[in-house]
């Protein structure tokens, strides 16, 4: 086929699909199909397809065919905050707070200004911690299940700068990392930017499919699985113990390193054993106290083989040298106060609120989530285009995600994902009756 012809072809469909004279959500005629009404290889007729979906104007799905995209909504709508408009809604982002912490920082400010070591935190600090903030951390692990000695902790900005540490630390360009086909977007953009190849693992009921990980790890030489054993993000699953018990044993049998993101993990009361106490010798354990406290907090750790210490310390002397000082010195202290404590339990209740409040106003609709955790996972019929109910929400003032973001499969279910606990009570009641109202006329 002559480059102009395809090129004009390639043009019409864009004209068409821009002008509205496609519609979102219109199934294009197969690659055969089109190949035979245009007179085109069958090579050339996909190329078209491709080209449109590169664009970002159609989506190709195994199985089902290949749609027009709503195009009003930019792809991965959701995982740039930017995307929130002001008097938006937000169900894209957690980001839970609770009366009362505002007037904590105010207090811990005023301590710390009486501190007599408060011009040390105006300097440098160790790349990984000062030693009694790292032995603070340590203690606060235990109570979650972690056994690990001061030296194994690294505080870190953030919990996503803890993720980006180890792998970039533990891994390197073309490396090939396993996760959950849903899995944290955070993680799947970082993987994408440092040039790791994400292979997809199959779902069970209650987490990753492990017979297809070894199968997989027979056939691909797989370096690190990640994973989010505790409150996964976002189907909310808590692994079983058995589960993770296969889990390790499949690491050993494959030397694999374990990353084990546990930032929702404290939402769950009384979970299995965490997998750096099972498997020490492989796992590093990323956390932080951006959902326990406040997101503007941004202070997390790393709990991590004494042999990777070095390296991953590297890692932090080479992106951020250190965290911010008086945020640490701020949050190590609400650690050993029992603050961080006391906040976890009023969160884990207020989650517990709003997945009953969520239960109560969705009933009837498919539901994936866990008891107390803050965000929730509405899988839709087969039928039915989560491009277009994001963007019927948005006209309604409403911002929720796609599974776009958080897919690594090919094969991106149409599905929506809420956060709810970034809004007050009463106008999460109001955007899920609209949310109820909107998906249920698709139905």
């Amino acid at each position: 086929m002559p480059r102009a012809r395809y090129k004009t072809l390639v043009d019409a469909y864009a004209a068409d699909i821009r002008s509205g004279r496609l519609a979102p959500g219109t199934r294009l005629p197969t690659h055969r199909e089109l190949a035979a009404d245009q007179g085109l290889a069958l090579v050339t007729a996909s190329r078209v397809y491709a080209e449109l979906e590169a664009m970002g104007l159609v989506s190709g799905e195994t199985g089902r065919g290949t749609f027009v995209r709503e195009t009003s909504l930019l792809p991965g709508q959701g995982i740039d905050q930017k995307d929130v408009a002001v008097g938006m809604i937000d169900l894209n982002f957690n980001y839970p707070s609770l009366p009362g912490q505002t007037e904590l920082l105010r207090t811990a400010l005023r301590q710390l200004a009486l501190s007599g070591d408060l011009e040390s935190l105006l300097r440098y600090q160790p790349h990984a911690g000062r030693a009694h903030e790292r032995a603070s951390v340590a203690r606060h692990l235990l109570s979650r299940g972690v056994t690990v000695d001061a030296g194994q902790v690294l505080i870190v900005n953030g919990a996503q700068q803890g993720l980006a540490v180890a792998l970039m630390a533990l891994l390197k360009p073309g490396d090939v990392i396993a996760a959950d086909a849903l899995t944290y977007s955070g993680f799947k953009v970082l993987a994408e930017a440092l040039h790791l190849e994400i292979v997809a693992i199959a779902s069970s009921e209650n987490g990753p499919d492990l017979a297809a990980l070894d199968k997989l790890c027979r056939s691909r030489s797989v370096r690190a699985v990640y994973c989010m054993p505790t409150l996964h993000n976002p189907l909310g699953w808590v692994m079983p113990l058995a589960q993770r018990e296969q889990l390790v044993t499949i690491a050993r049998r494959h030397d694999l390193t374990l990353i084990e993101d546990a930032a929702y993990a404290f939402l769950v009361e009384d979970p299995p054993r965490t997998l750096v106490d099972m498997a020490s010798e492989r796992t590093v354990y990323v956390s932080g106290l951006s959902k326990n406290i406040a997101t503007g907090l941004r202070v997390g750790f790393i709990a991590a083989p004494l042999d990777t210490v070095p390296a991953l310390e590297r890692v932090i002397r080479a992106t951020t040298w250190n965290t911010p000082g008086v945020m640490t010195a701020i949050a190590c202290g609400w650690l050993d106060d029992g603050t961080v404590s006391v906040l976890e339990a009023q969160k884990r209740n207020d989650a517990k609120a709003r997945q009953a409040l969520a239960g109560e106003l969705l009933k009837g609709l498919t539901c994936i989530g866990h008891p107390s955790s803050y965000f929730l996972w509405l899988p839709l019929p087969e039928d039915v285009r989560a491009d277009q109910i994001v963007v019927e929400l948005m006209h309604q003032q409403i911002s929720v995600t796609t599974a776009e973001p958080f897919s690594v499969s090919a094969h991106v279910p149409h599905a929506i994902r809420l956060a709810l606990g970034s809004v007050d009570m009463a106008v999460l009641r109001e955007a899920l009756i609209t949310v109820r109202k909107v998906v249920g006329a698709y139905l």
